[in-house]
C-alpha cells in the first residue's frame, strides 16, 4: 500500500530499515477505557450506537466494556454481542474467576484478562510475589481457554516492570494458551525509543501477535503506539478522539491516518467515516473535541492566514498533508484579520461575486479592509458579514428572492411543560406547518423547522453571544448548516434568543437552497 501524503527523503531514509507487519489490527476500547473518562457514562443504547458505528468503520476488535462492573454494563455488552457484528467483541476481566464468568455469560468472542506485574503494583495493590502473579495469570488464561474463548492477556503496568520478569510472565501466558499478548503503558511513561526497544525484546521470545495499549499522560500515546509497530507489534489499542482515563489513550483517527498516510500500512478502517464517528462519540459522551484536534478537529483543514490560504488555493498539498475528504472533512477558508486577498476573492466568487465584474478593484480593496477590521475586533466573519460589506461598498442588493420565509412561530415552555414549538414556513408560496418538542425552546424551534425542511439540510454548529448587558441583552446567534455539499455560516441578533436562532437558521437554509438554483 502506497502512503497517501508526499513523504520526503528524510522520512524515507529514517524508516527504510524497519520491517513492520503488512497490516495492523485496530482494537477499539472507546466503550471500555474511553468510558472511564471522568464524567462519562454511556447508556446501553448509546454503547450499542457507538459499537455499530465502530463496526461500520471497520475496526477489528471492539472492547465493549468491563462486564463485572455493573448490571448496566452487562446489559450493554450482551446487546452488542447479540448484533452479530463483523468485529470481534471483547470483554475485560481481571484474572479473577468471577470476572471471567460474567464476561463468558455476556457471549463475547474474546476476553481481555489482565493482572499487574510492576513492583509498585505487586507490593502496594496486589500484595503478591512474582510467582503468585504468574500463577494467577496462568489460571485465568487456562480457565478462559477451557471455555473455547480467545484470550488477550495484559501485564498491567508492563512498562514499569522489570524486563526479564515481564518476558517470563508473557512466556508463561503464551504457554497457558494466550492468543494475543498486550503491552500496556498504563501511566503513559514510555518514550518512542524505549517502546520500540521493549517490543523488540519481547518479540524475540514471543511468537503470538503483540499488541500495545498506550496512555497519553505525556502526550506520547500515538507516538509510542507507532514506535511499537515499527518494532513489529501487530495490534494497537485506540479510542475515538483519544478519550480515556486521565489524559486519555492513543487516538484512533491519528493512529490510523499515520499508518495509512506515512507508512503505507493497511488497516481495515474506512477513513472517510472518521469525522462522523468522532462527532458521534463527542455528542454521546459530552466531551467536545478541541478545534485543533488532529485529523477530525474543526480546524484541522481550516485556513485563515493569507500565506496559507493562498497556497492551499493554488495547490492543496502546500499546507495540507492529506486531502480533507480522505477523513470525511472539508477544506475551509476562514475570513479574518490574517486573511489575504486571494482567499477573500475566492469567498466572493463562492457567493457569486467576481472582482472586475460585480465589484471594481478599488471596491475590492475596501472590502478587504472592512473584513480585516471585523477580524481585528475579535469577530467571527460569516458569509452574511461579507455580503453586508459588499452591499454597503457597492451600494447594491445581492440578496436574491428568498426561498423560505418564516410566517409564524409559537413557543411554549415553563415548569412541568415540555418545551414545544410550532412554526409556519412559506416555501415557494406554499405554507407548511410543523411542531416539535426539544430540551429547550430553541431546540424545539430548530427541530420544528428541520421537520419541514427535511434531513438534507442539517444544523452543524450553534453559538450564542450576549452583545449587550442586562436581562434584555441583545443576543447574537451564529449557526453553521450543511446540505447539498455546501456549508454556510449565518447569524442574527435580537433580544429574543428563540427568534434570533430561527432567523439565523432560516437565513442559512436560504443560502444553501439559493446555491442549488444558481
Amino acid at each position: 500500500m502506497e502512503p497517501y501524503c508526499k513523504i520526503n527523503d528524510i522520512i524515507k531514509e529514517a524508516i527504510k530499515d524497519i520491517t513492520p507487519p503488512e497490516s495492523i489490527k485496530i482494537f477499539d476500547t472507546t466503550l471500555r477505557d474511553g468510558e472511564q473518562t471522568p464524567g462519562v457514562s454511556l447508556t446501553p443504547d448509546e454503547k450499542v450506537e457507538i459499537a455499530i458505528a465502530l463496526n461500520n468503520i471497520g475496526v477489528d476488535v471492539i472492547e465493549a466494556g468491563f462486564p463485572v462492573s455493573s448490571l448496566g454494563e452487562q446489559e450493554a455488552v450482551k446487546k452488542i454481542t447479540s448484533l452479530d457484528l463483523d468485529a470481534e467483541i471483547c470483554g475485560l476481566a481481571r484474572a479473577v474467576k468471577k470476572d471471567i464468568d460474567v464476561a463468558i455469560d455476556c457471549g463475547v468472542d474474546r476476553i481481555h484478562t489482565f493482572i499487574a506485574t510492576s513492583p509498585l503494583h505487586r507490593k502496594y495493590k496486589l500484595k503478591m510475589d512474582k510467582e503468585e502473579v504468574i500463577n494467577k495469570a496462568v489460571e485465568a488464561i487456562e480457565y478462559i481457554k477451557s471455555h473455547g474463548i480467545k484470550v488477550e492477556f495484559s501485564a498491567e503496568d508492563a512498562t514499569r516492570t522489570e524486563i526479564d520478569y515481564l518476558i517470563e510472565v508473557y512466556k508463561n501466558a503464551v504457554d497457558a494458551g494466550a492468543d494475543v499478548i498486550n503491552v500496556p503503558d498504563t501511566v503513559g511513561v514510555m518514550i518512542p525509543k524505549a517502546m520500540e526497544y521493549l517490543i523488540r525484546e519481547i518479540k524475540k521470545e514471543i511468537d503470538v501477535p503483540i499488541s500495545v495499549h498506550c496512555h497519553n499522560d505525556f502526550g506520547l500515546a500515538v507516538a509510542n503506539s507507532i514506535a511499537a509497530v515499527e518494532a513489529g507489534a501487530e495490534q494497537i489499542h485506540c479510542t475515538v478522539n483519544g478519550i480515556g482515563e486521565r489524559a486519555g489513550n492513543a487516538s484512533l483517527e491519528e493512529v490510523v491516518m499515520i499508518l495509512k498516510s506515512i507508512y503505507g500500512l493497511n488497516t481495515k478502517i474506512k477513513t472517510e467515516k472518521l469525522t462522523d464517528l468522532s462527532r458521534l462519540v463527542s455528542r454521546l459522551t459530552g466531551i467536545k473535541t478541541q478545534p485543533n484536534k488532529a485529523v477530525v478537529g474543526e480546524n484541522a483543514f481550516a485556513h485563515e492566514s493569507g500565506i496559507h490560504a493562498h497556497g492551499v488555493l493554488e495547490h492543496a498539498l502546500t499546507y495540507e498533508p492529506i486531502p480533507p475528504e480522505l477523513v470525511g472533512q472539508k477544506r475551509k477558508i476562514i475570513l479574518g484579520k490574517h486573511t489575504g486577498a486571494h482567499a477573500i476573492k475566492a469567498k466572493l466568487k463562492e457567493l457569486g461575486i467576481e472582482v472586475g465584474k460585480n465589484v471594481t478593484e478599488e471596491q475590492f480593496k475596501e472590502i478587504i479592509n472592512r473584513i480585516k477590521s471585523l477580524g481585528d475586533k475579535g469577530k467571527r466573519v460569516t458569509d452574511a458579514d461579507v455580503e453586508a460589506i459588499v452591499e454597503d461598498v457597492t451600494k447594491r442588493t445581492l440578496k436574491s428572492e428568498r426561498v423560505v420565509d418564516l410566517e409564524q412561530i409559537a413557543v411554549m415552555t415553563g415548569n412541568r411543560v415540555i418545551p414545544t414549538a410550532s412554526v409556519a414556513l412559506r416555501i415557494n408560496e406554499e405554507v407548511k406547518k410543523a411542531s416539535a418538542i426539544g430540551v429547550g425552546p430553541v431546540d424545539a424551534a430548530v427541530k420544528a423547522i428541520q421537520s419541514v425542511i427535511g434531513e438534507k439540510i442539517k444544523l452543524k454548529e450553534y453559538h450564542i453571544n450576549a452583545i449587550t448587558g442586562g436581562t434584555d441583552a441583545l443576543a447574537e446567534v451564529i449557526v453553521t448548516l450543511e446540505g447539498y455539499g455546501k456549508e454556510v455560516t449565518t447569524k442574527a441578533a435580537r433580544e429574543d434568543i428563540v427568534r434570533a436562532s430561527v432567523e439565523a437558521v432560516i437565513e442559512g437554509i436560504n443560502k444553501i437552497l439559493r446555491s442549488q438554483v444558481k
